[in-house]
């Protein structure tokens, strides 16, 4: 899952991995459950997170490499999060030898939509989940029942500045992927259902360029 902050990929990504019940690995839900556990990297990544930076290659690398390394990612997993940069990327294509071809999800949303989306984001307090924006917000997280907050990361300065970071660090990762046969961008900017539908029908087609080159 490849797009800026705001451009739905944490809510998509658990869409996918309920649909094809696989694991979905974000490196932001794994760091926030170090941060609450107290874990010096966990509180390291926090701050700098709630400043509207990203985590060192270094330890985002490690922490997915350790994570694709468990037994229940056998037979897929949806990567929210990772890569950002394009060393990430690189590592990741190690780590992806003798598995299937990565399939890439580029979601594109207008920018003046991402900073009202992050502005107004609502997120669980207890379990890190987003409030689902489609829905009347009553306080409370659907999944756990815990308080719904603003993210520190989400004020309007901070996601501009997190937007930045994207546009320096993060996009050229669509350079990199952009030429592979199992790349697809697609239209954030429309209602979620849609955007998942738009997503199954780009993995069916990688399939199939998986399958013609297995041929």
């Amino acid at each position: 899952m490849l797009g800026p902050p705001g451009a739905g990929k944490g809510t998509q990504a658990s869409r996918l991995a309920r649909h094809y019940g696989v694991p979905k690995v974000s490196t932001g839900d794994i760091l926030r459950e170090s941060a609450a556990a107290g874990t010096a990297l966990g509180l390291e990544a926090k701050a700098r997170i709630d400043q509207g930076h990203l985590v060192s290659d270094e330890v985002a690398i490690a922490i997915v490499e350790e994570r694709l390394s468990r037994h229940d990612v056998a037979f897929g997993f949806i990567l929210d999060g990772f890569p950002r940069t394009v060393g990430q990327a690189e590592a990741l294509d190690g780590m992806m030898a003798g598995r299937s071809p990565l399939t890439v999800l580029h979601i594109v949303v207008p920018v003046e939509v991402l900073v009202g989306r992050l502005h107004a984001r609502r997120v669980c307090s207890v379990c890190g989940t987003n409030a689902d924006p489609t829905k009347p917000d009553l306080g409370v997280c659907a999944t756990c029942g815990g308080a719904l907050v603003t993210r520190a990361d989400d004020d309007e300065q901070v996601v501009r500045n997190r937007l930045q970071i994207y546009e320096d660090q993060t996009a050229p990762l669509v350079h990199f992927y952009r030429d592979r046969p199992t790349f697809f961008t697609i239209d954030g900017n429309l209602a979620p259902d849609a955007v998942a539908a738009a997503m199954q029908g780009a993995l069916v087609s990688a399939m199939g360029v998986v399958q013609g080159e297995a041929r």
